[in-house]
């Protein structure tokens, strides 16, 4: 029950989910403004597009979140529900925070992924800053993750704020938010949180929202097509030796270090298979593989960026679960820090998380989410493997 008409931005990306959070918000009293936002994509006369009008066109078909189809989606809706719908150019701080960033960890021989770093530089970085000097309370997405309010004990402490998993374990999209911190989650709404996916699809239906049968997106939204078409055009490519890691053996050649990622086994291009890269040495531009398994296997791996989502470190060592990719399945594991242990502070606030039972192709640039039950704990990047 709302008892003043809290002013919500709500980002509308012209999917079910976002548009199912807005009419649930409209519902329960809210003063809601839907938000369209546009993300940086492709410029088109890279293919040959010199009319203005059909540059833009092409540059917003080139981003699948922020496409033609998708604004007038979000339109249709935001006009169902009665509500007004703006768009925001973020095209500048999606280019340098996302894009850029991702080119550079490919560049780099790791593998990143650009919905962590979307959501905490854009969605709850800029979007939520702006949102704040448009007097909004909150700020509302279609994300499949629930936040609690820790009751405080006493009128004098401050309540603390922790966020949970979805409800719907099959699209929990929690692993992609442990860079929310406290301040954050005071202004953040999941309205779809505690719902399943079909329950939200079977809402959008019962209230006759234009997107109820629309399907979900997977790719990486600025990337049209194939990812090494759009990495060819982003990053000089070199071709080098494949080395069998055990004999230091060249097999053969690879195409360009940002087309592999480590347990990768198909399109190395390698007789006498199978055969599985097992680490990138971007310095000296070799991959290297082995027709052994079990090189894919590690217990241990070195983690940074690191952010506890209660603002505060837990005495460490600390025992939690973890998943090292998103849709992995959680293992058991210790983190500890290691920037007192590490020569001459090579590392800063690295910490060590040795797993209980040995992890199949750790990658590096990919994200390690701890947790306890419901409870994101925090999370950071893959640094290497130890």
């Amino acid at each position: 029950m709302v008892f003043k008409k809290q002013k919500v931005i709500v980002a509308m990306s012209g999917g079910v989910d976002s548009s199912v959070a807005a009419a649930m918000l409209k519902k329960q009293g809210y003063n809601i403004i839907g938000v369209f936002m546009r993300f940086w994509a492709e410029d088109g006369t890279a293919r040959g597009r010199d009319a203005k009008n059909m540059q833009m066109s092409m540059r917003m078909d080139a981003n699948r979140c922020c496409s033609f189809e998708a604004y007038n989606d979000a339109r249709r809706v935001a006009q169902k529900l009665g509500i007004p719908l703006y768009t925001m150019n973020l095209k500048i701080p999606f280019k340098k925070w996302v894009v850029d960033y991702f080119l550079k960890e490919y560049k780099a021989g790791r593998t990143p992924n650009p919905c962590v770093e979307c959501n905490r530089f854009i969605k709850f970085g800029e979007l939520l800053r702006k949102a704040k000097a448009m007097g909004s309370d909150y700020v509302a997405t279609g994300h499949y993750a629930r936040i609690s309010r820790e009751i405080p004990n006493s009128k004098f402490q401050i309540p603390k704020l922790k966020l949970l998993k979805g409800r719907d374990s099959g699209k929990d999209q929690s692993y992609f938010l442990y860079t929310l911190t406290q301040e954050k989650l005071k202004h953040v709404l999941f309205p779809v949180g505690n719902y399943t996916k079909s329950q939200v699809r079977q809402t959008a239906k019962k209230w006759k929202l234009p997107v109820y049968a629309k399907r979900d997106s997977q790719e990486i939204c600025f990337v049209s097509k194939r990812l090494q078409d759009f990495l060819k055009r982003w990053l000089k490519i070199k071709s080098g030796g494949i080395v069998e890691i055990e004999t230091g053996k060249i097999l053969g050649k690879h195409n360009g270090l940002p087309f592999y990622t480590i347990g990768q086994r198909k399109g190395l291009g390698l007789g006498s298979g199978p055969w599985y890269v097992v680490a990138i040495d971007a310095k000296s531009n070799i991959l290297f593989v082995s027709r052994d398994e079990k090189k894919l296997l590690s217990k241990e791996l070195l983690v940074t960026k690191l952010n506890w989502v209660s603002g505060s470190e837990p005495k460490l060592p600390i025992h939690v679960m973890a998943r090292i990719r998103y849709k992995h399945k959680e293992a058991s594991c210790r983190v500890e820090s290691v920037k007192d242990v590490l020569k001459r502070g090579r590392y800063k606030n690295v910490y060590k998380v040795i797993f209980d039972k040995p992890q199949r192709a750790i990658t590096p640039g990919q994200s390690v989410v701890f947790y306890r039950g419901e409870e994101v704990l925090g999370g950071g990047i893959i640094n290497k493997n130890v």
